[in-house]
């Protein structure tokens, strides 16, 4: 039977009020509770997946996307097979466990076989006694026919991530081109999950116009999709994009939208308790120690950057990135020693499953499996 536990009955009201708190105590409070349940359903042990983005290349024109279509001014790149191979080995052989394989939105069959090529590669070349199964595979490359999911699946992938940005129709709507609908996100979403794969989603906190009803809601959506993963951090403008202009601009308003997002992770934790959060990289791009405030706030899982210094620089979708020029092997120990000072260690040849997601795996007809 699934559990229900109290938190994951809170209402709209209470999420939205959640979200709202700015005073440092009840910040404070909301922290130590989400941190409790964290370590209560998950434990202290951060999950690091190697980030490969391997290709900027993207048929999709969001308004706030700095890889968009219609960015001219982005040199366009693809990773070949062993480059991704060679990140891919880098990642075991540090211990990470698992990769994530993202880019740009394609879904023409050249580029659906190079994926499911890749996937199979990798799957293949990183057998070891560590990891008798490979690394495990997490893919963020867009919405994809069902069919397309399912050949993905079957090749080795057992995690993807599809940010829905916002579950409010018209803010979804001023965001995207009128050929990007919400109704396909959510349907590619229900497609994901039908298929088997640990499914993961996420939005934007801070949008122009976004109100902590909108957030909550997202929320709540959440729950309903009964997703396995979060990837959700700040909304930071790109000047090549049509909504630089919704850049935080002041001091104060950066600083609220960094609450803002810190309060989503904690509100997400005690809704969702089980589930894999990410301490995302736009955290750390807010503050120099946004990703600790993540994890502290109830996050979990890291995204070190193992994708090739000389093209990071052509996969900026907000301004301020960080981390531009460090190499894979420094960028690891840095992380590992700033999660190290604040209390908490790395899981070492994992793939890091959430919780959530091995509970209702035991669940599931053994072809999903």
């Amino acid at each position: 039977m699934k559990r229900t536990p109290a938190s994951a009955r809170l209402d709209r009201e209470e999420l939205a009020a959640m979200l709202a708190l700015r005073d440092p105590a009840g910040r404070e409070e909301l922290r130590r509770r989400a941190e409790s349940v964290l370590l209560e359903e998950c434990g202290p042990r951060v999950a690091f997946r190697g980030l490969v983005e391997f290709s900027n290349i993207c048929r999709c024109n969001c308004r706030y996307c700095g890889i968009r279509r219609g960015n001219r001014a982005v040199r366009r790149f693809r990773l070949d097979p062993g480059e991704i191979l060679e990140c891919a080995r880098f990642c075991a052989e540090a211990g990470y466990g698992s990769i994530v394989l993202q880019s740009g939105e394609r879904n023409d069959a050249e580029f659906l076989g190079f994926v499911e090529r890749a996937v199979r590669a990798i799957k293949r070349e990183t057998v070891s006694g560590a990891l008798p199964s490979g690394l495990g595979v997490t893919l963020c490359v867009g919405e994809q026919a069902p069919d397309a999911y399912r050949r993905l699946f079957d090749a080795g992938a057992h995690r993807y991530l599809l940010r829905i940005e916002t579950t409010a129709p018209a803010l979804f709507a001023r965001l995207h081109p009128k050929e990007q609908t919400l109704a396909s996100r959510m349907k590619c979403l229900e497609s994901l999950k039908a298929i088997g794969f640990q499914t993961g989603t996420g939005v934007m906190i801070g949008l122009p116009g976004q109100t902590h009803g909108q957030l909550a809601d997202d929320l709540l959506f959440f729950r309903d999709m009964d997703v396995d993963m979060l990837g959700m951090g700040p909304y930071i403008a790109n000047e090549q994009t049509p909504m630089r202009r919704h850049a935080a601009g002041t001091r104060a308003r950066h600083a609220e939208i960094l609450e803002l997002s810190l309060n989503m992770i904690a509100a997400a934790r005690l809704l969702l308790r089980d589930v894999n959060i990410a301490s995302t990289t736009a955290l750390q791009a807010m503050d120099p120690v946004g990703r600790e405030l993540g994890l502290q706030f109830g996050a979990n899982v890291i995204m070190p950057q193992v994708t090739p210094v000389r093209v990071r620089r052509e996969y900026q979708l907000y301004e301020g990135k960080p981390c531009m020029d460090e190499d894979p092997q420094r960028c690891m120990e840095c992380l590992r020693r700033r999660i190290n000072a604040i209390g908490r260690e790395v899981c070492p040849d994992d793939w890091g499953d959430a919780p959530h997601a091995r509970r209702r795996r035991a669940g599931m007809p053994e072809k999903q499996r």
